[in-house]
């Protein structure tokens, strides 16, 4: 090869290189960016930390305020309808949802910014009062450990026994969830692959997730759900498997209503 061939060939190298480089800053950066988003949002929420024994609060107590001023996050964006939170983890979100766009908050933050980390969403298939039997609530598997990354904790078994309180908090209540079930499951579309309206759908859902036999996949078995119930499912990917959701599923089991507002 020509000593002139090889030098252009070395620009060239030294170019492309050049850009990729750019590119990851530019990525990271603006990556840095749309997660300070959350990083203000949490700033505005002050919740005290949750116990796994916490008692239900008694009915004939005064009503307490709710902890979580909505009118303020619904500043930043009015789509934010709830926040969740699970205990010894880095989930501790608003969850917003799309009126008109069902994957926009895939793919764009609560302050509106392009691009990962996204946001934590329900599409709205669902009720923002979480009255469904299933709401299924979506967040990204993300490297830093944001967003749902931290529902693979759940493939290990003592962590599954010891973490089993996900607590969401509404405009007018906090509701109490026990999770039940983490399981390695399809990328099905689970809202439109089975009809909630029927009791027999809602129990063939609940039987498709004991069917699963994949490691990382466990169940409580003493906690009670059926057709009847009200249960989340938070659903995030798994890195190497496209073709593969991880969901960690829980039941209501107590609602607390705050004190108007």
């Amino acid at each position: 090869m020509k000593k002139s061939t090889k030098a252009a060939l070395t620009v060239v190298l030294v170019l492309i290189a050049a850009a990729c480089i750019g590119y990851i800053i530019y990525y990271f950066a603006g990556q840095d960016k749309r997660s300070n988003a959350y990083d203000e949002v949490q700033k505005q929420v002050n919740l005290e930390p949750e116990k796994e024994t916490e008692e239900p609060k008694s009915s004939e107590a005064p009503k307490e305020p709710n902890p979580i001023d909505f009118k303020q996050l619904q500043e930043t964006n009015p789509d934010i309808y709830a926040w969740i939170s699970i205990p010894d983890t880095n989930i501790n979100y608003p969850i917003v949802q799309s009126a008109t766009d069902n994957t926009y908050y895939l793919d764009n933050t609560i302050d509106g910014q392009a691009g990962l980390p996204g946001s934590i969403y329900t599409e709205n298939l669902n009720a923002k009062d979480f009255s469904d039997f299933n709401t299924v609530i979506y967040g990204h598997d993300m490297l830093d450990g944001s967003m749902f990354q931290n529902l693979h904790n759940y493939e290990d078994p003592t962590y599954f026994q010891e973490h089993s309180k996900v607590y969401i908090y509404t405009q007018e209540k906090k509701l109490t969830y026990e999770v039940f079930e983490a399981v390695v499951y399809d990328d099905r579309h689970i809202l439109l692959s089975f009809d909630f309206t029927m009791n027999h759908q809602k129990q063939a859902y609940l039987d498709s997730l004991k069917a699963v036999r994949e490691l990382g996949s466990n169940f409580n078995d003493n906690v009670q759900v059926g057709p009847e119930s009200r249960i989340i499912t938070m659903s995030t990917c798994i890195g190497d498997r496209p073709d593969n959701r991880y969901l960690v599923g829980a039941v209501l089991t107590d609602e607390y209503e705050y004190e108007a507002q």
